[in-house]
């Protein structure tokens, strides 16, 4: 069986959720480099999968967050639009907004400006794994598991439930204390990172497919797509 991982941002830094031998298990650390250096210490990585963009855009929107929109239904402000390269080099919000309004036609929520360090972050350590990285979108995940998009949300008991349950269906079981004791560690980041550990077994059996197919190539030369 493959060893995947599937990865989180979370507050104390990433949270990943790995599948190795038909097991389980959490891991949380504060940067993307000691969280994988802590995983594979138990042996290599086959496939990782993120919850954050990988490819940016130059002057245009990514065909993947549109797609993911589409995808999740009800809960598409959970899919944010990824911003064009300089808007997220831009040192102000305020900033961003002008340049990629300029570039691309649409502004930049703050949501989305606020995840330029975790990007830039996952962009520097990409480069130097040996693992297939893909990018992922947890509500495409769950809306593939069900059949059809979900309309509670996840910060819910009702929500969570529901996404344990279809995560537990599909060979993720996270039930027990995961190896999380002790760490501040959200449900929803948790589910989250289960969701692309799916995702990861999925590319790792080739199964996955990816949104848009083929993905799209920008500057950065990083295939851009989210995989399910």
């Amino acid at each position: 069986m493959p060893r995947v991982l599937g990865v989180d941002a979370c507050k104390a830094g990433w949270v990943g959720v790995l599948r190795a031998d038909g097991n389980v298990s959490a891991f949380v650390a504060s940067t993307m480099e000691l969280l994988i250096a802590q995983v594979e210490q138990s042996g290599p990585l086959e496939v990782i999968a993120i919850d954050i963009p990988i490819g940016l855009p130059d002057t245009t929107l990514r065909a993947a967050d549109h797609l993911a929109r589409s995808e999740i239904g009800r809960l598409s402000s959970s899919a944010f639009t990824t911003a064009v390269r300089t808007a997220l080099q831009a040192p102000t919000h305020a900033e961003a907004v002008v340049i990629n309004r300029r570039l691309s036609g649409q502004g930049v929520s703050i949501q989305a400006y606020g995840l330029r360090a975790r990007i830039f972050e996952v962009e520097t350590w990409i480069r130097q794994t040996d693992a297939l990285v893909v990018e992922v979108h947890p509500e495409v995940v769950f809306a593939r598991l069900a059949g059809a998009p979900l309309t509670v949300r996840k910060s819910t008991w009702a929500g969570a439930e529901r996404r344990r349950a279809l995560l537990a269906d599909a060979g993720i079981t996270l039930q027990g204390e995961l190896g999380l004791a002790d760490q501040a560690v959200g449900v929803d980041d948790v589910l989250d990172a289960g969701a692309a550990a799916w995702s990861a077994l999925r590319v790792a059996q080739g199964k996955a497919e990816s949104l848009p197919n083929p993905p799209e190539l920008f500057t950065d030369n990083w295939p851009a797509a989210i995989w399910v």
